[in-house]
Formats: structure tokens, sequence, C-alpha cells
């Protein structure tokens, strides 16, 4: 995809936080990838450089404009009627529908010829997305064509994100042993810790932790549970009884529960593939548990009405690297289910465990095949100049 150099040689990737991690991920990811792999010059405006520093330590919050690893961060705030046509990028993305600046859509049309103009939409498994993926829509007061481009699962969708050289970081990992000994160590794992069970978890607040924690310390297989700071804070504290932060460790029966700093972006696939399951959240850490190739849980980000329920539901029945009991205790885990019971869907679902951890390799390799979604837009951009 180099050959679009020539063609387009800027991008302006606009991103309003939402969910705290996942809008951020996404759009950091992008713009990195559009950078390292396809030589492209990205600006990113970011409304919440807090959030952005969780992932990348090296983000100045207080700072209006920034450069890191060859990218422009702009902090998006109100900037209006402060833009000529030397400042508009050659694509314009605006993630998951965010209105961007109007005098910035003003002065788009003013450039000859426009730039490119993508609505990234939101990840979905729901069968209208192929029906709806690039679309075209006019803009009603200028002569400006937006496209929605969906990232998705299937080849009538523009597939995952993922970089060129994932999947041979992921086989060197795996090689030595040592590898995974070395970071887990990092974060604060201890050596006893590094022989149990290993869960990762990343969830929303409201999750069923505390229910699920009570499951795995009564039980007769020794689980160490790795939390990444601020997440789930109150009902963490409450079973570590101090303060949640990075080292603070407990033993409950046979859980052990470790706070871990805060990764950044770069190490969070490492803490994926060291884990024996995973626990993750929103979409870009529900993304890259697929690359994994290890069995996990995704909490799904609520909706209004239980959309999101809807939305779960259509992963589900197309995820081809589950099982009956995955499924059961995923909806669970939603809160889409009434009454669980948390002894039967752990026992079922860790009996499960070795074929889902199979069956992930095979859902990898039918998402590899769709193409990676950068690769996939700016084809779709290309093909549209």
């Amino acid at each position: 995809m180099n050959h679009l150099k020539s063609v387009t040689t800027s991008l302006a990737l606009f991103c309003k936080v939402v969910d705290n991690f996942g809008d951020i991920g996404i759009c950091w990811r992008l713009a990195r990838q559009l950078e390292q792999e396809h030589q492209i010059t990205v600006t990113l405006w970011v409304d919440d450089l807090v959030s952005f520093k969780k992932i990348c330590p090296e983000i100045d919050i207080k700072a209006e404009q920034q450069d890191i690893h060859n990218i422009r961060i702009r902090h998006w705030r109100d900037q209006d009627g402060q833009f000529d046509v030397n400042d508009i990028a050659n694509i314009v993305i605006e993630f998951f529908g965010c209105d961007i600046p109007p005098a910035y859509i003003a002065t788009m049309a003013r450039c000859q010829p426009p730039p490119a103009w993508i609505n990234l939409e939101g990840l979905s498994a729901e069968e209208w997305v192929e029906g709806c993926h690039t679309l075209p829509s006019s803009h009603p007061q200028y002569p400006l064509t937006k496209y929605f481009f969906f990232p998705g699962f299937t080849p009538k969708t523009g597939g995952l994100l993922r970089e060129k050289n994932l999947a041979q970081e992921h086989l060197e990992f795996n090689q030595v042993t040592q590898t995974r000994s070395a970071f887990l160590t990092s974060l604060g794992v201890s050596a006893k810790e590094l022989d149990t069970f290993t869960i990762s978890l990343f969830c929303y607040p409201h999750a069923p932790v505390e229910q699920i924690f009570e499951t795995w310390k009564s039980g007769a297989e020794a689980i160490t549970c790795l939390v990444p700071v601020g997440v789930a804070k109150e009902v963490i504290e409450k079973f570590l009884q101090q303060e949640a932060k990075p080292g603070a460790q407990a033993m409950r029966g046979n859980l052990s529960v470790r706070i871990i700093p805060f990764v950044p972006q770069h190490d969070y696939d490492k803490l994926l593939w060291s884990c024996d399951l995973n626990f993750v959240r929103g979409e870009d850490s529900f993304v890259r548990a697929q690359w994994a190739q290890k069995a996990f849980i995704w909490h799904i980000y609520p909706q209004d009405e239980s959309l999101h329920h809807k939305k779960l539901r259509a992963f589900l029945e197309r995820h081809t690297a589950s099982s009956a009991a995955s499924q059961a205790f995923s909806l669970a885990w939603n809160d889409a289910s009434s009454t669980p019971d948390w002894l039967g869907l752990w026992t079922d679902l860790r009996r499960d465990l070795p074929d889902i951890r199979g069956q992930s390799a095979l859902w990898r390799q039918q998402m590899q095949d769709i193409g990676d979604m950068t690769s996939n837009l700016l084809s779709f951009i290309n093909a549209k100049r």
C-alpha cells in the first residue's frame, strides 16, 4: 500500500474520547500504523489527553500541540474559524461520528481537490454493517461526500486493525519461556504466581467482579488475577482491603489478586499473550484479544435500552472460537442473563478453555484473510480518487 504515498501525504484523525481507552486506543493504533507502515503524515486531534497518557506515557497533558513517534498530536478543544486550505489534510477521518469543527469542514470544501472524508465507525458483527459499509453521504451545504467505513469480521467489511509484524512478534514472544516470566515479573508478579492459572482483568466498574472472585477463591485451582490500576476500583479495594495501587496484592483462598501498572499500548499485547484467560472491554482490547489467540471474555460498552446486548449476541453467534459455555459466561458477565450460577458457569468455561484456545488459531486466520483494516481503508480511498 506504500504507493498511496504518492497520492496522499497527510491525514487528520479526529477522536472524541467516550469510552476512556477504547476510542483513543483505536485511534492511536491506527495513527501509528498509518505513519509506520504507509509513511503517511498524521495529525491526531484528541479531546482527552489524560486518558491518552494512560496508554502513551510520553503525552504531555498540558501541551496544545506535540509530536510523538512522528505523529502530530493536537489537543482538540474549541478550535474553530482558525483554518485555511494549507491546514487541511488530504484524508480526513472522524472516528465514530464525532463532529469535527465546522470551520474545518468549510475549509475542506475550498480545497482542490477536496480531501477524502471518512467516518470510521465502531466495530460490530451485526448483519446490517455489510450493507452500510462504504456508503456515501453528501454534505447538505458543501460539495463534499463522506463515506462510512465499518471494521468488521467478514470480507464485506473493513476487517480488523492489525500491524503487519504482529504475528511475528507474537511468535517470537512465545518461543522463549523466559520471555513471559520476565515480562510478568517486571509487572510485579511473584515466582509463585507465575506457576498459577493467570487471568488479566480489564472491565467496566459494573462488571460482576465480586461474584466471580468468590467463585475463584473457593475453587480447587490456584488463580492469579492481574488487574490494571484503576479498573473496578471499588470492588478490587474491597477484596484487597487496601488501596488498589500498583504492587498491591492479597490472597483469599486460592485466589491471588495483584494490581499491576496500566501498561503502555505496545506492552498490552504482551500481557494478553502471557495470560491463560483475558477479560477485555470496549473495542481496542477486544480486538487485541482476538489476535492474542487466547480465550477471552468481552465486557461490551453499555448502551441505552440494552442495545449492546444485541451487538454482543451478534458477535457470539459469529465467533467460531467459542463454545456454549463461553457464550453463556459472556452473557452473564454482561448482565444479559438472569440469576447466573457463577460456579456452574466458571466450571463449564474452564473445562472448555483448551478447545477454545485451539479454535482461536483458526479464527485468527479467518480474520487475517480479510486483510488488515488500515490497508483496506487506504485501498478504498485510493479507488475513490
